[in-house]
């Protein structure tokens, strides 16, 4: 039997913590930080867990993470 392929956009973006929950980089920090009030940058600063929903379809793409 082959081995699977792991995505390779979501083994840059995602890693699994020790229990098995997605952790992401947090979302809206790309640009535009001028019109941001200073409580958003200072919430969205390091990384989050994902929703459920959205981490069951992650883990599909990182099978042997």
């Amino acid at each position: 039997m082959p081995k699977m392929k792991t995505k390779s956009g979501a083994k840059k973006r995602f890693r699994l913590t020790a229990t098995g929950k997605v952790r992401m980089n947090q979302a809206g920090k790309q640009h535009g930080m001028i019109k941001r009030t200073n409580k958003q940058l200072r919430n969205q600063r390091g990384t989050t867990i994902m929703s459920a929903a959205d981490a069951k379809i992650v883990k599909k793409f990182l099978p042997y993470a």
